[in-house]
């Protein structure tokens, strides 16, 4: 089967064994699969350390091929009356937490060693991957035929973005109040407060970002330096005011000039939420979280009950970001990933 590495810091496009269920899992055979702003940062990244070994592509949906697991269904998502078979339409998100651990019960999933330790094998960008008993209990989710592959796509950016939003403070109160606790039980969620929130940096995550703040019933508001990015986010409603100042500031641009940007419109005592990494030794002044009384805090990777709540809003048509991609064939990987450092594309999306 074909799969993408990484060979002196350049994508090769090779050949090699098809995954087999050596353990218990299943085997997916990959339709699509986005290209993450944080592959791009691998990329990158392995130019200085060909050595490294990086795993390219995790924004999956793909169908099962083949599975010999008892697991009956995603646990996070009541999922359990119709059981994972052969033939079923997947998305699913790459890493899943233990569930036990002092950083699971403190919530803060994307922490745990088994999380960081898990991933799927041996790549989104690859014909088949193999995902394990834990991916199919934790991150996996059957798509109803009805649902475009192109928006499914997004459930595990959106569901990064979920926890952002959850990290900020804000709960979702929706059609289903289906958010759960880090015990994993249902809990009805209170109203949010009338926050103006702010998204620097509008390329697909930033939007997403600004969609999902929409979908928590926070009024968001996005700024990007590329003018055709901010005309893009203004048609889905997400416009720049500079006059105000935030409550919250969601920082999802990859350069560091960005957080002079976020300093200058944080009201005192706001809230930044830091969701991408910038290169260099950069970082938010003490004097200016010491006198304004800010909050600076990360976020990093969803928990299921992040991901279960995105597919569920994707699945409702909440987020509907059809359209927006382009789509490229696996053998072109390295096209799409230059036409995406040279802002050629707003998104792009591996068919394979």
């Amino acid at each position: 089967m074909k799969s993408a590495i990484l060979k002196n810091g350049k994508i090769k496009i090779v050949e090699m064994e098809k995954p087999i269920l050596t353990e218990k899992g299943a085997i997916i055979k990959v339709l699509t699969c986005g290209l993450c702003g944080s592959d791009i940062v691998k990329i990158k990244d392995a130019a200085k350390n060909p050595d490294s070994k990086v795993i390219l592509g995790h924004e999956v949906v793909g169908k099962i091929v083949e599975i010999n697991t008892e697991i009956i269904g995603n646990s996070y998502y009541n999922d359990n009356a119709m059981p994972f078979k052969a033939g079923d339409i997947v998305c699913l998100g790459h890493h899943y937490p233990c569930n036990s651990c002092d950083m699971c019960k403190n919530g803060n999933h994307s922490m745990c060693k088994t999380f960081k330790a898990v991933n799927i094998s041996p790549a989104g960008f690859s014909e088949y991957i193999y995902v394990s008993e834990g991916h199919l209990k934790n991150t996996v989710f059957k798509v109803p035929k009805e649902l475009d592959i192109e928006n499914v796509t997004f459930v595990e950016p959106f569901a990064c973005c979920i926890r952002a939003i959850r990290r900020a403070g804000y709960d979702f109160c929706g059609k289903n109040d289906m958010t759960k606790n880090e015990k994993n039980e249902f809990v009805k969620c209170t109203e949010n407060p009338r926050h103006k929130a702010l998204v620097i940096g509008l390329g697909s995550i930033g939007l997403l970002m600004s969609l999902g703040l929409k979908a928590f019933n926070i009024e968001a508001f996005g700024y990007d330096i590329n003018p055709k990015r901010q005309d893009l986010a203004a048609k889905y409603g997400v416009k720049f005011d500079q006059n105000l100042r935030y409550d919250t500031i969601f920082m999802t641009s990859g350069s560091h000039s960005a957080i002079d940007t976020a300093l200058e419109y944080i009201k005192d005592g706001g809230k930044i939420v830091v969701f991408s990494s910038v290169q260099g030794d950069f970082g938010y002044r003490n004097n200016d979280i010491y006198y304004k009384e800010l909050t600076i805090l990360g976020s990093y990777s969803p928990a299921p009950v992040d991901l279960a709540l995105s597919f569920e809003l994707i699945k409702q048509g909440w987020i509907d970001l059809t359209g927006v991609s382009t789509n490229y064939a696996l053998d072109n990987l390295a096209e799409a990933v230059n036409d995406t450092m040279l802002n050629k594309i707003f998104k792009a999306c591996i068919k394979v």
